[in-house]
């Protein structure tokens, strides 16, 4: 789950580290009394979408007048901000962030995520702050320094100050970095984060280190231990079908291809796409109906994957492991009488009664075609989608 900027920035606060003063509204008159409750004579108007690049398209916008505060705001509140990460959709702006305008010297980039590969937390720092840290990763990869935190020993001082050098900060800026360092450390194991990022973390004129900008990505396994952020959920930001796909427990992400998947167990899931994709296909979306693959939730399914009007065909690959296969092709088949899927269904199933299983997909007169092996499932699928019939 991602966090609004300003929502990062009130959680930044909390543990100590420094961000600009600013206010979140709703409406341009908001705005204006805002600026004026902040005081000074430079804000800076922000959008607030779950996506980067805002900047780049007309998302954070500099007011030197209170009036260019309204201006802006009206502009964007109630619109679609398009960025490179939103997709031609856009995301609906219903908030903008004011925040006070500060004194910039130098801006730098921070972050803390997890390093799969070695199973450890990284921080990863630059120079390069305020671009896309892919682009600088690809331009200008020494740029980019990084230091893994064992996890018996933990974050050490040592490894902030090896940092703060490769940053060229000096004097007290390399403690103000260690504590700042520390604090996001210790922010992303107590609030089971996945991500935390400054971009750009600056560096004022005064010599301060301030975070110029706030994003926060939630671990959602471990939202129930967190419900002051669990409350923060913004479900205009996320895509409506993940949306209704939590709601039914069911683990869900849109793609752009035209055969839908449905699927038990992530791994399994992965493979089916995989398999789509050799035998010429686009899978249309990831679908994990979980181990207990039941009636109410593969009916929940197929409604889920059907309301994508690109779909043409779908393919339902279950591992009975915990069901029985029989009973799951007794609720393939309600479904699709409940649902009324009109277009061609094939159905691989494995597992303990997967023959009878098998035998009640054929004889059921529905538009399901029974698979022998997840290979002949992947090839009958792609053909019934390109030809689209049965």
């Amino acid at each position: 789950m991602n966090l609004h900027e300003y929502q990062a920035k009130d959680v930044f606060r909390s543990y100590g580290i420094p961000v600009p003063a600013g206010q979140v509204v709703k409406a341009p008159e908001e705005a204006v009394e805002a600026a004026r409750a902040l005081g000074g004579n430079v804000w800076v108007v922000k959008a607030q979408v779950h996506a980067g690049g805002r900047g780049k398209a007309g998302g954070v916008k500099l007011a030197r007048e209170v009036d260019t505060v309204r201006t802006a705001a009206e502009r964007m509140l109630g619109k679609r901000l398009v960025t490179q990460q939103t997709g031609p959709e856009g995301l609906p702006v219903s908030h903008v962030y004011i925040e006070s305008g500060s004194d910039i010297a130098r801006e730098l980039y921070l972050s803390l995520t997890l390093d799969r590969g070695r199973g450890r937390i990284a921080l990863i720092a630059s120079s390069s702050g305020g671009m896309d840290i892919e682009e600088v990763a690809h331009r200008t990869p020494e740029k980019i320094l990084a230091a893994t935190v064992h996890p018996a020993a933990g974050f050490s001082a040592y490894q902030a100050r090896e940092l703060a050098f490769g940053l060229g900060l000096s004097g007290t800026q390399i403690a103000q970095f260690q504590s700042l360092a520390a604090a996001l450390y210790r922010l992303y194991l107590e609030k089971d984060l996945s991500l935390v990022e400054i971009n750009p973390l600056i560096v004022t004129r005064e010599g301060g280190l301030v975070a110029l900008d706030a994003k926060i990505n939630v671990d959602d396994n471990a939202l129930f231990r967190h419900p002051e952020l669990a409350q923060l959920r913004d479900a205009s930001q996320e895509d409506p079908m993940e949306r209704r796909a939590a709601e039914h427990d069911l683990n869900y992400v849109s793609l752009d291809g035209n055969i839908a998947c449905m699927v038990n167990g992530a791994g399994l899931a992965m493979a089916t796409m995989d398999l789509i994709k050799l035998h010429g296909g686009r899978p249309a979306n990831f679908l994990d109906v979980g181990g207990g693959a039941t009636a109410e939730r593969v009916t929940a399914a197929f409604e889920l994957i059907l309301s994508n009007s690109r779909v043409r065909a779908v393919l339902v690959n279950i591992f009975g492991g915990i069901v029985r296969c029989d009973l799951i092709a007794e609720g393939v088949i309600n479904a699709v009488k409940k649902v009324g899927v009109q277009i061609p269904v094939v159905v691989r199933l494995e597992g303990t009664n997967a023959d009878k299983a098998r035998e009640m997909l054929a004889s059921s007169g529905l538009k399901i075609t029974p698979a022998a092996d997840l290979t002949d499932a992947a090839r009958k699928v792609v053909a019934l989608a390109a030809k689209g019939r049965a």
